[in-house]
């Protein structure tokens, strides 16, 4: 992260920053109400990398939501550290360079999710489908503006 988080930001079992950026590592993945198997199943997430953001910690459950705002609590082992995007614009251009003017590589579609190599302050180094490719940060939703990290 480029920033450091204030003392309330961070998790009291990882000791990590909140809110932060994972992915789904499961298949599938119920989400429940609360922090135990015992809370009701909300609904499942199905879709593999999906990022999900984490704005809590209870025990071994994270209550996470997606782009859309909607969530709830899952286990930690459905969930990966590694990072992923969903691409927030329809053929979205990625770029040989992290510049404007760089030969486009290929463009992805609305809601492809991305894995995530590297982000500077404007644009993150994704990989799909075996293309590779920068992006403009402001067209993602998985990274945090002022995030910056490789």
């Amino acid at each position: 992260m480029c920033s450091m988080a204030m003392a309330s930001d961070i998790g009291k079992v990882t000791k990590r920053p909140l809110p932060r950026f994972v992915s789904m590592k499961a298949v599938e993945g119920n989400v429940r109400r609360g922090p135990s198997l015992s809370h009701r199943i909300d609904w499942v997430f199905k879709r593999r990398d999906m990022p999900l953001r984490v704005t809590a910690e209870h025990g071994h459950w994270r209550r996470v939501e997606d782009r859309d705002g909607m969530g709830g609590w899952v286990h930690y082992s459905l969930l990966s550290g590694a990072r992923t995007v969903l691409v927030e614009k329809d053929m979205l251009q990625l770029r040989s360079r992290a510049n404007p003017a760089a030969p486009v590589t290929v463009a992805l579609e609305f809601g492809v999710v991305a894995r995530v190599g590297a982000c500077e302050t404007e644009w993150c180094l994704l990989r799909s489908g075996g293309f590779k490719g920068w992006a403009p940060k402001a067209r993602l939703w998985g990274v945090a503006p002022a995030e910056v990290f490789n």
